[in-house]
């Protein structure tokens, strides 16, 4: 008994020296030990966005461009895993408008796969699985996976959902901005005839959809979908969910945003929030700030990320430039979007919070603007006191955790159903 109290003695008096060496370092030995974490851990941002033209001459990921993720910048930045999206926006549900995104989703596959087969086959390898992103980072290369950013992709054919996830798609966001066949969206769209609620939740149909992508090992994506949507959601699924690019709805009030009942709700079921860097769901920006962008985004014709992404290269450049002027002068930082990964973690566990950037989607806060810099993130976690344990689950570990258990839920699915 003596011998396990003088024990629990000396680690009580080495934890509390450990917390006053690092307490007492200077800032140059704080860079040293987070770079030194930073290399260790695997880094994963569940949702960088691409045009319709990526993966080609005039968007080439091989070369440092203007975009906030490509090749380079994942390299300078130590930016391990990147999950590119596959994006449609929410039009009018019509049978043209159903075979439309159906044919904009397989380009951006398509390009996805051009850059990792054709283009960069030596840097950058497509995952299809938990294992391979494993697999493929200690190869040395990069690794990129495939995520689906709103389920209207699929319109009300639920067979297209396995088509996707042959092609490498292991998420779904269920819906977007507007309300489409499987679920309610956090952002009805008046111009779509959208009301506040279409079907109280998740549809019919979406429970399918569901139990389809349950049965095949699609993660199951809550953000951007209407509060009830998200309940209905990790009651119906089987496997655990992500919130791809979401943030805390206790400290931005935005509807986009999780709040605690729905972060509680995540954590019963086992899922993961990616607190994203996105910077008007990080923090409520004022009046002016919110005036000076609208202004631009009316000045260059910018009603939604399809009118961007018709924009030139030269145009977008231009935008991003003069938004980051006004995003300079009316500050988000990387303290400011920690803040949120604190709160998340202080509620529902270190397991259930990873990290996202929603880059080249909107994404970018002063410090972590781009791929290059996500080291930044890693030194403000560190000079929060996380160690390297708790910042490898923030940064990878906790995705991969629910990744394997969705594939291990569509294993016993399958087995069952062929017995």
């Amino acid at each position: 008994m003596e011998r396990k109290i003088l024990f629990l003695f000396f680690i009580s008096i080495s934890v509390l020296l450990k917390l006053s060496c690092e307490k007492n370092m200077t800032e140059e030995q704080m860079s040293v030990k987070a770079r030194k974490i930073h290399e260790h851990v695997l880094t994963i941002d569940t949702h960088d966005d691409i045009p319709a033209n990526f993966a080609t001459e005039e968007v080439d990921p091989g070369v440092r461009g203007e975009r906030q993720v490509d090749i380079p910048k994942m390299q300078e930045g130590g930016l391990d895993v990147g999950f590119f999206v596959v994006y449609v926006g929410q039009t009018k549900r019509t049978a043209d408008n159903y075979e439309k995104a159906k044919t904009d989703a397989m380009i951006k596959f398509d390009a996805i796969h051009r850059m990792c087969k054709k283009m960069y086959p030596d840097k950058i390898e497509l995952a299809f699985t938990a294992e391979d992103v494993v697999r493929i980072h200690e190869s040395g290369k990069l690794v990129a996976c495939i995520g689906i950013e709103n389920g209207y992709v699929i319109g009300k054919d639920l067979s297209l959902l396995k088509k996707y996830h042959e092609l490498g798609a292991r998420y779904m966001t269920l819906a977007h901005n507007g309300h489409n066949d499987i679920c309610d969206s956090a952002n009805p769209q008046e111009s779509l005839g959208d009301s506040e609620s279409e079907h109280n939740g998740v549809s019919e149909f979406g429970k399918q959809v569901i139990a389809e992508m349950n049965r095949l090992g699609i993660m199951v994506d809550v953000s951007h979908i209407s509060k009830k949507s998200m309940l209905d959601v990790v009651k119906l699924s089987k496997a655990p969910v992500i919130a791809s690019h979401s943030s805390c709805r206790a400290l931005c009030d935005v509807s986009r945003n999780m709040d605690d009942e729905q972060l509680l709700a995540l954590k019963k079921n086992g899922g993961v929030m990616q607190t994203v860097a996105l910077g008007s769901f990080v923090k409520i920006a004022p009046a002016e700030k919110d005036t000076a962008m609208q202004a631009l985004r009316e000045e260059m014709g910018i009603t939604n990320r399809n009118s961007f992404s018709a924009l030139s290269e030269k145009k977008q450049a231009e935008y991003r430039q003069r938004r980051s002027e006004l995003n300079d002068k009316w500050p988000v930082t990387v303290q400011d979007f920690v803040d949120h990964i604190d709160h998340a973690v202080k509620l529902i566990g270190i397991e259930h919070v990873g990290i996202s950037s929603d880059f080249d989607g909107g994404g970018g806060i002063q410090g972590w603007n781009d791929a290059s810099e996500t080291f930044n993130v890693t030194l403000e976690l560190v000079r929060r006191g996380y160690s390297e344990e708790e910042v490898a689950k923030l940064w990878g570990l906790n995705t991969l955790r629910v990744w394997r258990e969705v594939e291990r839920v569509a294993a016993e699915m399958q087995k069952v159903s062929s017995m």
